[in-house]
This record gives structure tokens, C-alpha cells and sequence, in this order.
């Protein structure tokens, strides 16, 4: 079974050290107009993807914006309420399962 190509992601952090994500999927929120991106860390070994698999990988979330006149270029936001969690959570489970039924 061939493997989608996933997109990549390189994200700062606070020092300024980059680091190089795979992309879960975007969403957006139809009440509020808000632009969510879920993203999970590459793995250091990608030899090893058939055991990580099965293992919970950790899942990063960010509001983002496009930036105005800059092809694929995104502005990056912290969430930071409950309310935008609760939505993210079930836009997860959703992803999740349908991933699941997939296999």
C-alpha cells in the first residue's frame, strides 16, 4: 500500500530552533471563520513507521491566518480557549475514526 505524501511544516519555537512537522489536516470553523491546523512532529527514525503506527503520537494545534499576498505562507497562533479546544478535540476524534474506518 503506497503511503500519501504528507505536507510538511517547519514551526519555531520560543529559541527560534526549527522544527520540521507533518500536517494532520486544516479545518475551518463555519460560526466563528477561524482557520485551525493540526499537525504531528516527523519522527527522528522514519524506518520505524510500521511500530509507530500503534503508538499515541502527540498532536500540535494552532490557529492560523494566510498572510495577505503570500502564496502558502500562514500565520501560526497559540489556542488559547476552551471553547476552540472543544472544537478542535471533536474535528480530532472525527479525523481519527475516519482514518480508522479507512484501514
Amino acid at each position: 500500500m503506497a503511503q500519501e505524501e504528507k505536507e510538511r511544516i517547519i514551526i519555531p519555537d520560543e529559541n527560534g530552533n526549527e522544527h520540521l512537522f507533518d500536517e494532520l489536516f486544516r479545518f475551518t470553523v463555519d460560526t466563528t471563520g477561524n482557520s485551525y491546523l493540526l499537525v504531528v512532529p516527523v519522527g527522528e527514525n522514519e524506518e520505524d513507521t510500521d511500530e509507530e503506527d500503534d503508538e499515541e503520537q502527540e498532536v500540535f494545534a494552532f490557529r492560523y491566518e494566510d498572510r495577505e499576498g503570500e502564496e502558502n505562507d500562514i500565520a501560526l497562533f497559540p489556542v488559547e480557549t476552551d471553547e476552540e479546544w472543544s472544537v478542535i478535540e471533536e474535528m480530532l476524534n472525527t479525523f481519527s475514526e475516519e482514518d480508522e474506518e479507512e484501514e
